[in-house]
């Protein structure tokens, strides 16, 4: 199967924080961002897989600043890592408040995702081919992410999980 590189994947999606999007204090409602977060992340997985796919895991989430209303939200996700049928999503957003020309890192997160086929079962996905150091480090750090979910989900022992047994052994904790 062919490699892709991660740019060829990225997506950057824009949207407005409109009064039905806001809570009663005036900022952006978290299921809302997590929402815009899926539709981004699911973009690009699906262009990297050029498939159907289905979020499996949302793991991560930071909300760091809360989004007022009228500002501009940019949401930019980006596939760091592909697996057999998996991919490791990762996601970064930033708002903007145009008036005062202010910009802040509200939150991110890494989404997982399957690409499916015709039949909507499991499909393989092209491998991810990382050139850049930022893209290395995601790339390595996917896989001690993927066993931590595993692991948490009770899909892995610990004990099968490589990258990340150390962190089970007795008395680390």
């Amino acid at each position: 199967m062919n490699q892709k590189h991660p740019k060829e994947s990225e997506v950057v999606m824009t949207e407005i924080v409109l009064p039905n999007d806001t809570n009663a204090l005036g900022n952006l409602r978290g299921g809302k961002i997590l929402h815009w977060m899926d539709i981004a992340s699911a973009i690009s997985c699906g262009k990297h897989a050029q498939a159907s796919v289905v979020t499996v895991s949302v793991d991560n989430v930071s909300f760091q600043n809360p989004i007022k209303l009228g500002d501009v939200v940019t949401i930019k996700a980006k596939v760091t890592r592909v697996f057999k049928t998996s991919m490791e999503c990762f996601i970064d957003v930033w708002a903007e408040n145009l008036p005062s020309q202010t910009r802040y890192k509200c939150n991110e997160a890494f989404y997982t995702f399957v690409a499916l086929d015709s039949n909507a079962r499991p499909r393989q996905v092209p491998a991810l081919l990382p050139e850049t150091d930022e893209e290395k480090k995601a790339f390595a750090g996917a896989l001690r992410r993927r066993e931590l979910r595993l692991v948490l989900a009770g899909r892995m022992k610990p004990e099968d999980a490589g990258e990340i047994k150390s962190l089970f052994s007795k008395g680390q904790f």
